[in-house]
């Protein structure tokens, strides 16, 4: 018996460990994430642009890219969050408010098949709208045609891309769960695992550790 539980030990604790260094596979996404900007520095937005109603003063960045995790890993906009950069030569009026709009085409690489992001620097204009505007509204101002599908996730800022709207890309390791994007440009669900691959390799290690522990046992008979 002294024999047994030292080898069912070994066994349980190679499976465990592999588990635990297992990568999950997490799916890509291509979208537009919403930004908050502050300080020279951005965000991840905890509401949808259809819903946040930004301050005067505020900036507020679309960047468009293939994402794993949104929260965590979504490209940022390539450019500082700086509203005097972007509305410092607009006058304030009365009944209005200054929103300071960065739009992020991104890379070819992220582009769908057959499209081409418009510009390669992103796109920055001062929104003038009314107090209660939210953030779709100060974009749409500054950035039409938008595209939205039936879940209110933003799809296409300045017609791009032209088709699709936060499609699946590809399985790729990642040390986080992968979830879809919501309509905050968040994320929403889980999607990570280990390959079967690596369930199979377990699966097979785990073979030889119990045929260890029998023939420890055969032998102390």
């Amino acid at each position: 018996m002294r024999r047994r539980l030292p080898a069912a030990a070994a066994a349980l604790g190679i499976v465990l460990a592999l588990l635990a260094a297992a990568p999950a596979l997490a799916a890509g996404y291509r979208y537009w994430s919403f930004w908050d900007g502050a300080g020279g520095r951005w965000s991840y937005a905890t509401q949808g642009p259809s819903t946040a109603r930004p301050a005067d003063g505020s900036v507020q960045g679309f960047r468009f890219a293939v994402s794993k995790d949104a929260a965590a890993e979504a490209a940022t906009p390539r450019t500082e969050a700086d509203f005097e950069a972007v509305c410092g030569g607009t006058a304030p009026a009365e009944g209005r408010k200054r929103i300071a709009v960065v739009i992020d085409f991104g890379v070819p690489q992220d582009a769908p098949e057959g499209d081409t992001p418009p510009q390669d620097t992103p796109r920055t204009a001062c929104a003038q709208v009314p107090p209660a505007a939210t953030a779709a509204e100060a974009l749409a101002a500054v950035a039409k045609p938008l595209r939205y599908n039936s879940a209110a996730l933003l799809c296409a800022v300045s017609g791009y891309p032209k088709q699709g709207c936060g499609e699946q890309i590809a399985d790729t390791p990642s040390s986080a769960p992968a979830s879809a994007p919501s309509a905050s440009g968040g994320a929403s669900g889980d999607g990570g695992g280990p390959s079967l691959g690596l369930l199979a390799g377990i699966a097979a290690i785990a073979a030889l550790a119990v045929a260890g522990v029998l023939r420890s046992r055969r032998r102390a008979r």
